[in-house]
């Protein structure tokens, strides 16, 4: 482009701040080319016949470049011939293939872009603007000037989407004087077309809706909006179900709701929605999950007061059940989650999602038989036909703010994704008796649920369907206690409650540490809700120490010995053969099929290295209250909806051996009842005090008393982004993160006034520094702290080689490990804090569990597509 083209609108956008439209001059270049394009299409239609093409603002335009149009077109051939040959096959690009950014069929797609606060106001005349079109002659001259300039496209013209509205009048207020307005939150689906931000501080745009002859005035617009391009906001990536699923379980969590009403300024909020969100595997920005939430929540609004006001309940947007359960005070319904939401509100832009076009953005297509006075594309036609139908919904607001949930527990931040569809309070299951009063930990949901068939019956739990919870049941707890399959069996007042408390916390430390588990939530005392699984009828057992039974199957082993690694076991499932042991072939040759998944090879390997690691994480978790794990029983099933294996059943105190000081004289299991050689009602009081022992301090698994923090020193703030990841990083593994910005080279005194500072409060800490050319940072940390310091420098394509043996070729004396990767540096820190931290270790361990089942099922398709 020409120095003097980019000087021209750069003038022009300086104007359009002085109306509060804040626009830079690519967008004014970009917006003043596709009208000029459009009118010049239009006017040679007109002049050739065909009157039934038209335009917005065509009139305007026309007086402005009408009386060129006969000199340009008489002209056109020889001006052909004297123009650069690039413009020439610029220009016939342009007509033929018709890209974003001509034929209006961008302005079409950035009409739609305004995830912002819009203003819906009573119809004013169109006469009010052509008198004022042209009020500025200067400007106007500038851009008819234009109209001989070579404009030379620029190569990333399509991912720059302008934020373009229509409209952009320079009127005085006066001319609108009787223009009523009313305002309201509209957030259109970035999915398909969204390309801003949704703050709703900064400068305005006048805004009018295509399809309408309603304008904003330029007073009032201002303070609305604030337009930034799609790269600001991440918009185009397109949400899939199971993310929207994921960032409406998380926008259900009562803290949540409490900080999105308490806060004006809420960046820090949806970073915390992202990081949630980060640990089921999705990758959004905080930017993305605001966009999103904010039209789910206006595309709600909509909808509802259009059904109200319509009465036509038959349309629906997709997850409305889901966010009206938010909304109307009501746990969340997700029996729709599995399936599509019926009527999506796609039926108004049609049924048809096209393709990713070249620059990223979603398209959707209307009926191609829909008539129209313009040969427009179908995208074109189909944001049209969306935006009338939004100008219809936009009369009223339902006012009013959302209304706390019940309780929910603590492990929906960190639910895998996969079954993240199924997590969500139902509408109604009868509420479960109170046996456990004054239980603290995860206070049940005090909602009741519609009971379905019962499923199943052991000997210490029920199964129900649940009707209005499609994919889960309920688990129902007895207050009864057995030994030796049933032989001895005997009623205890009060354990149902006990058991489920155990079991609830048990389950969330092994979710918040990524273990995959049926588990939903606990549901009153005595209960709680589960995925559906096909159980797979194999006992796990794993084991640290010799004891029980093993004793006896394996005569000459002394009780005590320690196994290193924990011992792994299996037991069929058969009461009546007294569930015999069963070898890894056993199971293999079995050839179960469960939920469409056969038990093979994989399956087996799976379940046996995540028996360990689940023993493991639970094994580190009581090591604080001094307590030693002996072994436990686990059992697995085969997810219904997500067909995949998973940890099912319960885990209580029946199902572990937990000795207090590792002393077996002082078991606090279902051993003391096992052991005792009369039951009587003072030997079942003295059993129950000691599951309620369990219950008390199984809540404990889920606090820890160690704390610490990374603090990132970076040497220059253009390093961080680089640090962002870093923090973002540890985020995923619960510790807190600091950014410092100083230079050990420029700065020596400040660096070591910092450390100082962190060092001072007593808080375990890790430095990361992160320094490039020369990394005096991390050398000068690490020869002046005994704090762990971690150099991780963001090298350079160009001197990366050379600059990091400043990293790694260090004074005698300095113990200063050099990590490359971001996320690797924050792995590294999380492993220090992990040798005093159960919690941080859980994740690790998980994290190793997951990585490598991943990689035995990629191998498992892998040779399943060579085969």
């Amino acid at each position: 482009m020409t120095v003097r083209n980019k000087r021209i609108f750069e003038q022009v956008a300086a104007r359009l701040q002085k109306f509060g439209i804040e626009r830079d001059w690519k967008q004014c270049r970009t917006k003043y080319k596709n009208l000029k394009h459009e009118y010049k299409s239009i006017k040679n239609a007109q002049d050739s016949g065909n009157t039934s093409k038209s335009m917005k603002f065509f009139n305007e335009l026309d007086a402005i470049l009408g009386h060129n149009t006969g000199e340009q077109s008489s002209k056109s051939d020889n001006e052909e011939g004297e123009r650069p040959t690039e413009w020439i096959e610029a220009k016939t690009e342009k007509d033929s293939l018709g890209i974003p950014g001509d034929a209006g069929e961008e302005d079409s797609v950035s009409n739609m872009s305004e995830d912002l606060q819009v203003t819906h106001i009573e119809k004013v005349s169109d006469t009010v603007l052509p008198d004022k079109f042209n009020e500025d002659k200067s400007v106007s001259n500038l851009l008819e000037e234009l109209g001989a300039t070579h404009i030379k496209e620029e190569e990333d013209i399509g991912l720059e989407i302008p934020e373009d509205k229509e409209g952009f009048i320079n009127f005085s207020p006066e001319d609108l004087d009787s223009t009523h307005i009313k305002k309201e939150t509209i957030d259109i689906d970035d999915d398909s077309i969204s390309t801003t931000s949704e703050d709703i501080s900064g400068p305005s745009v006048v805004k009018q809706i295509t399809g309408t002859d309603n304008l904003i005035p330029l007073d009032e617009a201002q303070n609305h909006f604030k337009v930034i391009t799609v790269h600001d906001t991440g918009a185009g990536k397109h949400w899939s179900d199971n993310e929207v699923r994921a960032l409406i379980n998380i926008w259900s969590d009562e803290k949540i709701q409490q900080m999105l009403e308490g806060a004006t300024r809420n960046k820090e909020i949806f970073e915390e929605i992202a990081r949630r969100l980060m640990k089921f595997g999705i990758d959004r920005d905080w930017k993305q999950c605001r966009t999103k939430y904010k039209n789910l929540k206006y595309e709600y609004r909509a909808l509802q007061k259009e059904n109200d006001h319509l009465g036509n309940p038959r349309r629906k947007m997709r997850f409305y059940d889901e966010v009206d359960c938010i909304f109307r005070r009501q746990p969340l319904v997700a029996s729709s989650w599995g399936c599509e939401s019926s009527n999506l509100i796609s039926e108004s832009v049609g049924d048809i999602i096209t393709n990713t076009g070249p620059w990223g953005i979603k398209r959707k297509a209307s009926d191609e038989s829909s008539p129209g006075p313009l040969k427009k594309s179908a995208s074109e036609k189909a944001v049209v036909q969306f935006q009338r139908s939004l100008t219809d919904r936009m009369h009223t607001v339902t006012e009013g703010k959302k209304a706390l949930l019940e309780r929910l527990c603590k492990q929906e931040e960190t639910q895998d994704i996969s079954r993240t569809q199924l997590y969500g309070d139902p509408p109604a299951i009868k509420q479960v008796p109170a046996a456990l009063a004054g239980a603290g930990a995860m206070a049940p949901v005090a909602t009741e649920l519609k009971l379905g068939k019962k499923i199943n019956e052991g000997k210490t739990k029920e199964v129900y369907e649940l009707p209005d919870l499609a994919g889960c049941v309920l688990m129902q707890s007895k207050d009864q206690i057995t030994a030796g399959n049933a032989a001895r069996k005997d009623h205890m007042e009060g354990k149902a409650a006990i058991s489920n408390t155990t079991t609830s916390c048990v389950f969330q430390l092994l979710h918040e540490s990524g273990i995959k588990t049926a588990f939903v939530r606990k549901h009153g005392d005595t209960a709680f809700i589960a995925a559906q699984c096909e159980m797979i009828p194999i006992e796990w057992v794993c084991r640290r120490i010799a004891t029980g039974s093993f004793l006896k199957r394996n005569p000459g082993v002394k009780e005590g010995y320690k196994f290193y690694p924990p011992k792994i076991e299996m037991f069929y499932k058969d009461d009546a053969a007294n569930d015999p042991q069963w070898s890894e072939e056993q199971l293999i040759e079995a050839k179960f099929c469960f939920a469409g998944l056969t038990i093979g090879q994989t399956e087996v390997d799976i379940m046996a290295h995540s028996t360990q690691a689940i023993f493991e994480i639970l094994e580190k978790s009581w090591l604080p209250q001094n307590c030693t794990l002996v072994d436990m029983k686990i059992e697995f099933g085969v997810n219904i909806t997500t067909k995949e294996i998973v940890l099912a059943d319960v885990i209580d105190n029946d199902s572990w051996r937990l000795w207090p000081s590792g002393d077996r004289s002082q078991q606090k299991d279902k051993q003391s009842y096992r052991d005792l050689k009369e039951v009587t009602p003072e030997a079942l009081q003295m059993v129950k005090r000691n599951f309620e022992w369990v219950a008390e301090r199984v809540e404990l698994l889920l606090k820890t008393k160690s704390h610490g923090r990374v603090v990132v020193l970076m040497g220059s703030s253009s390093d961080l982004g680089h640090c962002e990841k870093i923090k973002k990083a540890c985020a995923n593994f619960g510790i807190p993160c600091e950014l410092r910005v100083t230079s050990a080279h420029k700065g020596p005194d400040e660096t070591l006034r910092i450390k100082a500072e962190y060092e001072g409060d007593g808080i375990p800490t890790v430095f990361v520094a992160v320094a490039g050319r020369s990394n005096g940072l991390g050398p000068v940390l690490s020869g002046n702290t005994s704090y762990p310091v971690v150099n991780c420098p963001p090298l350079s394509a160009d001197w990366g080689s050379q600059d990091v043996w400043s990293s790694l070729r260090l004074p005698s004396g300095l113990g200063c490990p050099t990590i490359l990767s971001p996320e690797g540096a924050a792995q590294f820190a999380a492993q220090i804090f992990g040798l005093s931290n159960h919690l941080v270790w859980a994740k690790l361990r998980s994290s190793m569990l997951n990585t490598w089942i991943s990689l035995k099922q990629a191998d498992k398709k892998l040779r399943e597509c060579a085969l």
